[in-house]
C-alpha cells in the first residue's frame, strides 16, 4: 500500500538508460521475464541479498505470484554496514532478525517509479512504513538513494538501493 503526497515531482535518474536496458535485458530466450530471485541472482550486484534471502528462508516466498516491488540493495550496500554484521545475521540464530530486515525491503504490489514519486510513503511486508522522499531529484527510500529504477520481473519490480534499509 502507498500512501500519496499531495504534488508529483518528475523522475530524474542518471541511470535512465540503464534501466531501459536491464529490462531489455531480463528476458530470457523465450522472452519471458525472470521473477525477482532470479533477476536478482543474474544481475551479479547483488550476491549477499540472493545469500540473505536464501539464509532467511524467503526464496520461495520472492519466487511466488506476487507481484512484489522490491528495494534491493547492492553488494556495496552490504559491505557498508558495520563490520561483522552481514555474518551475524547470516547465523540461524537471527533468521528472525534477518527476515525482519528483508522484508522491509519488500512490499506487497507493483510500485513503479512513477507512482513512488507520487507517494510519501509504502507500507512493508514487515508492517512498518518506508518514507519516500525526493531529494536532489533522486529518489530516497528512508536514507537510501534509489540508484536503478523499474526493472521488470515477472511477479514484480525490483529498485536498486545505495544502502541497506533498517526497520526501527
Amino acid at each position: 500500500m502507498i500512501h500519496k503526497k499531495m504534488k508529483t515531482v518528475g523522475w530524474m535518474t542518471s541511470a535512465a538508460a540503464g534501466v531501459l536496458l536491464s529490462a531489455a535485458a531480463q528476458a530470457d530466450h523465450h522472452g519471458m521475464k525472470k521473477d525477482i530471485v532470479d533477476t536478482a541472482v543474474e544481475a551479479g550486484q547483488f550476491e549477499t541479498l540472493v545469500a540473505a534471502v536464501q539464509a532467511a528462508d524467503l526464496v520461495e516466498t520472492l519466487k511466488g505470484e506476487g507481484p512484489y516491488t522490491v528495494f534491493a540493495p547492492t553488494d556495496e550496500a552490504f559491505a557498508a554496514l558495520p563490520e561483522g554484521t552481514v555474518e551475524s545475521l547470516l547465523e540461524e540464530e537471527n533468521r528472525d532478525q534477518l527476515q525482519s530486515i528483508l522484508t522491509y525491503h519488500v512490499v506487497s504490489g507493483k510500485i513503479i517509479a512513477e507512482d513512488a514519486m507520487a507517494a510519501d510513503s509504502a507500507t512493508t511486508v514487515q508492517g512498518q512504513d518506508l518514507t519516500i522522499t525526493t531529494m536532489d531529484g533522486s529518489v530516497m527510500i528512508d536514507d537510501a538513494t534509489v540508484i536503478q529504477a523499474d526493472i521488470e520481473t515477472s511477479n514484480g519490480v525490483i529498485h536498486v538501493i545505495d544502502s541497506v534499509l533498517m526497520p526501527e
